[in-house]
């Protein structure tokens, strides 16, 4: 018996010390003291992939350059609108005229004076005038409009058959080349109508040699000298002050030794010394017709802005030099572009090339019909 009270009592001391256990761990719970859990793993990163992003997802993509549009071609000018100076000299007179509805001593006054305005020169005005006034007395013309068409047909017609040609010589054997001289006084544009003649004619498969002969100016070599560089030809410059001749034979004797087709040749405008501008160009052709070229053409360029002082020019360089052709230059910027009948008729020497503008392209040949329709053409511009 005492040992069975022996195992009763201590069932009830273990059974009172593990509620004891229960009711301790409660209150500590209920104090706010919590079992620290360890920290969940952060989810891994998915696998890249190569597939496209779905969704709201912004993917960067390079900006699109879209192509600059093509620049509209450029219409170049016509000889219309180069001669718009020209034009206007002429095409106040023309409205009078026409206002006026019939031929009337007014008339005459008009298409005169528009004329010499133009610098055609008082003779060449007068020749055109003349006759048609006696085909008005006549009555073959009655109206102002005839008239106009009539004075425009004649002043055409006085610039017809001449030789426009700027002549190259191809029968020539290799070194035997072509001696193109340009002769003018000093401002005309002389260098740079050389220089825009090389790059013509280099462009068209020709060989050139460019020679200084103005030694009197420095400047018309150097400027002579870049043009060379522009159109990758032959250049020969002399000392300043040298002997004009010298240069220009020197250059003939090198491009025939190298088989160069052209000599472009420069010649002096202007002299510092007491010798006579014009016995030096002659000497200069002397000695350029002794070497081993042949001068194929004698071009004087003339400024189209000075009018009848032009024509004063044309007069002694052509006595001087046997001119074979006029380059008009700085026509497009002058209203007096008549000098080309006053040149021709009083002369005889026919314009060959005409300057309109500063690029290369703006020298061009010469052609009356085109010229003339221009200068009658009184259209609203625009």
């Amino acid at each position: 018996m005492d040992i069975q009270w022996l195992f009763l009592i201590l069932a009830i001391v273990v059974l009172v010390f593990g509620v004891g256990v229960v009711v301790a761990n409660r209150r500590k719970m209920g104090s706010g003291q919590r079992t620290e859990l360890p920290p969940r793993p952060a989810p891994s990163a998915p696998p890249t992939t190569t597939e496209e992003p779905e969704g709201d997802t912004l993917v960067e993509e390079p900006p699109v350059v879209e192509p600059e549009p093509e620049p509209e071609p450029v219409k170049p000018l016509s000889l219309r609108d180069r001669l718009s100076k020209a034009r206007a000299s002429f095409s106040g007179a023309f409205g009078s005229i026409l206002g006026r509805g019939a031929i009337t001593d007014e008339t005459w006054d008009d298409l005169e004076e528009a004329l010499l305005r133009a610098d055609v020169g008082l003779g060449v005005a007068d020749g055109l005038l003349e006759p048609l006034k006696e085909r008005v007395k006549a009555k073959e013309i009655t109206e102002p409009s005839e008239l106009l068409a009539a004075l425009q047909a004649d002043m055409i017609a006085r610039l017809a058959d001449a030789d426009r040609e700027v002549h190259f010589d191809e029968s020539l054997e290799p070194g035997q080349p072509n001696v193109w001289l340009f002769v003018g006084v000093n401002g005309v544009g002389k260098t740079t109508t050389i220089g825009k003649v090389a790059r013509q004619q280099s462009a068209a498969g020709r060989t050139l040699l460019l020679a200084a002969g103005d030694t009197f100016r420095a400047a018309a070599a150097e400027q002579l000298g870049t043009w060379a560089e522009r159109s990758n030809t032959e250049f020969v410059r002399g000392t300043e002050g040298g002997d004009p001749s010298s240069v220009i034979f020197d250059g003939i004797e090198r491009a025939a030794s190298k088989q160069i087709d052209l000599v472009l040749a420069d010649t002096a405008g202007r002299l510092h010394t007491k010798t006579n501008l014009m016995e030096e160009l002659k000497k200069v052709r002397r000695v350029a017709e002794k070497g081993a070229g042949t001068v194929t053409e004698t071009l004087l360029v003339i400024d189209a802005t000075t009018g009848q002082n032009g024509l004063a020019q044309a007069r002694q360089f052509s006595e001087a030099t046997n001119v074979t052709g006029v380059v008009l230059t700085k026509l497009d910027g002058s209203a007096k572009g008549g000098i080309v009948f006053a040149v021709e008729t009083e002369l005889g020497i026919p314009v060959k090339l005409v300057g309109v503008g500063e690029q290369v392209n703006d020298l061009i040949p010469f052609d009356p019909n085109e010229f003339v329709n221009a200068l009658f053409d009184t259209g609203t511009d625009g």
